[in-house]
């Protein structure tokens, strides 16, 4: 168990290091993400030194069952497709523009509006493309009226990472555990509701708290013009994602794996999309950009922490995890012990680890422990930027946009709304689950 223990561990650290110290190698035109390097050589070593046999890696990963990574990332990356479809067509940008022609000159206007549509956005598409889609916004926003964009930007990202607890499909971290232990999509929506809500009301309060004096300052609207080029690519996009995500939360009475229905959709988006395009003779560049931005390194990064988390389940060490964190007060100890996690190891690699970790449970217990690591994994991602590959992303724009915002000063904003969000998310799920 050392061994396998030790490799672990320092594959984890060395993820962090490469994702702050060196996140991209540039060779000539060709550019690479290192999180995902790492995390595969640490996986390749584990193999090397017989912690783990190839025998065993292929017999989990072709397993026909729900908690094959294979069918969890064809789910997140088809449902990624959908919403950087609809990204490329312009959609978000307009709605962004449209909450900033409804405000009023009042910064506190905006801010509400902007919160509402973030939130709403988040909870039917994935925070990952919200984050990527409204950090440029609110930056240029902000030069543009002469404000300060900390409020702004601050509160996109606690409502992306909030707000994507309400349904499966708000978070790869979702799709892993809750697909892991069978939970579908309409007994996902029922538990996370409540516990959504109470902590997306508790975060709006603190951030309308702690940043009111900013936000009592007026600004000039400069407002931007933004209309749908095609609407056609916009209806299309639509369709596929309102019908995917209705079939979705019937696919356990249709007996039909989630995955599937997502790879349906996806397929017939890019089906449809090609076609019309070759018989309107549109050259709207739509669908390489909408493949080109789809996270693809994901599938490298995923199998390599499943792999490590295989090792660590078959010497002892996920079991060992579970006898810690015993069996009184489930809610409160999986919940914060997933939350600071994940800004150990990333939430990613964190879920993949506590869906094993939680295995030894069952009835009740288990779904507590599910559950609250499912808000950890989310809220979590708004501790430190180390929490999610959202806040990676998200302080890499920042810098592009020159925007001072180092790594202490993201815990400074952060820490407070964080903890009691968490803790009200996790007396929510206790509501929930008795």
């Amino acid at each position: 168990m050392t061994t396998a223990v030790l490799i672990s561990l320092t594959t984890s650290v060395l993820i962090v290091i490469s994702v702050l110290l060196f996140p991209r190698i540039n060779l000539r035109k060709i550019s690479f993400d290192t999180y995902w390097i790492v995390a595969l050589g640490g996986a390749l070593t584990l193999i090397i030194m017989g912690r783990l046999n190839l025998s065993e890696i292929n017999k989990s990963l072709l397993a026909n069952t729900a908690v094959n990574p294979i069918k969890i990332l064809t789910l997140f990356l088809s449902m990624t497709i959908l919403s950087i479809y609809l990204d490329e067509v312009g959609f978000f940008r307009y709605l962004a523009n449209l909450a900033l022609k409804k405000a009023e000159t009042k910064q506190f206007s905006f801010f509400i509006s902007l919160y509402l549509v973030i939130s709403f956005l988040t909870v039917f598409t994935s925070n990952d493309i919200i984050i990527l889609t409204f950090t440029p916004f609110i930056c240029c926003l902000a030069r543009r009226a002469n404000v300060n964009p900390i409020p702004y930007l601050v509160s996109e990202f606690v409502a992306a990472n909030t707000w994507s607890m309400m349904l499966v499909i708000g978070n790869p971290t979702n799709i892993y555990l809750a697909t892991m232990y069978q939970i579908n999509f309409i007994d996902y929506f029922k538990t996370m509701l409540f516990p959504t809500v109470l902590a997306g009301l508790t975060s709006f309060i603190i951030l309308a708290l702690t940043f009111r004096k900013e936000l009592k300052k007026p600004f000039v609207k400069h407002y931007e013009a933004s209309t749908i080029k095609n609407k056609f690519l916009l209806a299309n996009g639509l369709i596929h994602l309102g019908l995917c995500t209705i079939v979705l939360s019937v696919s356990s009475f249709l007996k039909i794996e989630m995955w599937f229905v997502s790879l349906i959709f996806a397929i017939s988006l890019i089906i449809t999309t090609g076609c019309y395009q070759l018989i309107m003779r549109d050259n709207t560049k739509i669908l390489y950009p909408t493949l080109k931005r789809t996270p693809w390194n994901l599938v490298p990064f995923v199998i390599s922490m499943f792999i490590i988390v295989l090792s660590l389940n078959k010497h002892g060490a996920t079991a060992l995890i579970n006898k810690m964190l015993g069996t009184d007060y489930l809610v409160f100890k999986y919940g914060f012990a997933a939350f600071f996690s994940a800004n150990l190891i990333n939430n990613i690699p964190m879920s993949v680890l506590f869906a094993e970790v939680v295995r030894p449970l069952n009835g009740i217990p288990l779904k507590q422990a599910v559950f609250s690591a499912i808000a950890g994994s989310n809220i979590g991602a708004y501790f430190t930027p180390i929490g999610a590959l959202a806040g990676l992303m998200w302080m890499s724009i920042l810098k592009k946009e020159k925007i001072e915002f180092s790594f202490f000063t993201f815990i400074k904003k952060h820490f407070i709304v964080s903890v009691i969000t968490m803790s009200m998310a996790l007396i929510g799920i206790l509501i929930m689950v008795r």
